[in-house]
């Protein structure tokens, strides 16, 4: 190539991310290694790989932590059987759930006590979807997709809401979603949409980015969903697109004879990543580095109690972002 690389904006690390990466390296800087936390704090292997080389372990069976350990849970979520299970074993947790996961189990939780069942949007197997549905003993239908809404039999139809994944693609969701209120007509939806602002905001700077380039390139880890999502709505537009887990994985065919190549990533994939794509792509004969305008996220969640530092032990997280 011997054209322009084109930076969606906003990209990479959301405010939920950001935080759960800081709650282990705070809880590393306080409490000293190890710290263990169930399953990947967030769906990105540089991230993990940069804590365990901290001193973070992460498990996904609470047996495999010894007693007294400091545990943090991923910024999924847990259902409600794991947070009992760690309170009954006596580990000192600090929960680093992205507070707009948070928002969704609060309202499951309320709801359920007036009666309702719920339709769940999201995919099978995500320890999101998991921690979502177990908050709750029953009651709660998972949909995956427009087929499995004709499929799912709830017990009543009168106290009937609708909860989502905070990591899809608001277009597919928006077709689902559609489809469950077609059959089910009085269901009750979120006073705000669960797709989480970073989510919505990527896949529109995405969408922004496909019709000027000829190439989408997704910065993410196979196991990150809003990161699939990225490329899904890249290749939807008519571009062609593709996800990597960093630099090395970028195969020159694919930039070849393209004057313009797009660069995005999820927002669990650190900025170091994205500068050393660039930086191959450089090396592979791009002559322009551009950033397109677009929404500048100023959103900062609060850490739990107990994670403060004293002056010289503060963490420092720039190398990430």
């Amino acid at each position: 190539m011997a054209g322009e690389v084109v930076l969606a904006e906003p990209r990479g690390f959301c405010a939920g991310v950001d935080r759960a990466i800081e709650i282990v390296e705070r809880a590393l800087a306080k409490f000293g290694a190890p710290i263990y936390v169930r399953h990947e704090i967030v769906h990105n292997t540089y991230v993990v790989n940069d804590l365990k080389a901290k001193g973070a372990i992460f498990i996904e069976d609470l047996a495999d932590v010894p007693p007294g350990a400091t545990l943090v849970f991923s910024a999924h979520g847990v259902p409600k059987s794991v947070e009992r299970e760690a309170e009954a074993r006596g580990f000192r947790v600090f929960d680093a759930t992205c507070p707009l996961v948070t928002k969704v189990h609060v309202e499951v939780a309320k709801l359920r006590k007036e009666g309702y069942e719920f339709i769940m949007i999201g995919h099978k197997g995500h320890p999101e979807v998991e921690g979502t549905m177990g908050q709750l003993d029953g009651g709660i239908h998972l949909v995956e997709d427009v087929a499995d809404v004709a499929r799912i039999q709830p017990d009543q139809t009168a106290k009937l809401a609708v909860v989502t994944q905070t990591t899809l693609s608001v277009d597919d969701a928006a077709d689902i979603t559609a489809a469950v209120k077609a059959r089910f007509p009085a269901i009750r939806e979120p006073k705000q949409q669960d797709i989480c602002y970073a989510t919505q905001n990527r896949q529109d700077a995405v969408k922004l980015l496909s019709g000027q380039v000829d190439v989408v390139i997704v910065v993410g880890s196979p196991t990150s969903s809003n990161s699939n999502r990225l490329r899904e709505v890249a290749r939807k537009l008519g571009t062609e697109a593709y996800m990597i887990d960093s630099a090395d994985e970028l195969q020159a065919a694919w930039v070849q004879g393209k004057a313009r190549v797009g660069v995005t990533a999820g927002a669990s994939a650190p900025d170091i990543l994205v500068r050393q794509v660039v930086e191959r792509l450089k090396a592979l004969g791009a002559v322009a580095v551009r950033k397109l305008d677009g929404i500048q996220e100023a959103v900062k969640f609060p850490l739990p109690k107990g994670l403060k530092l004293e002056g010289a032990a503060e963490v420092n997280l720039e190398h990430l972002r």
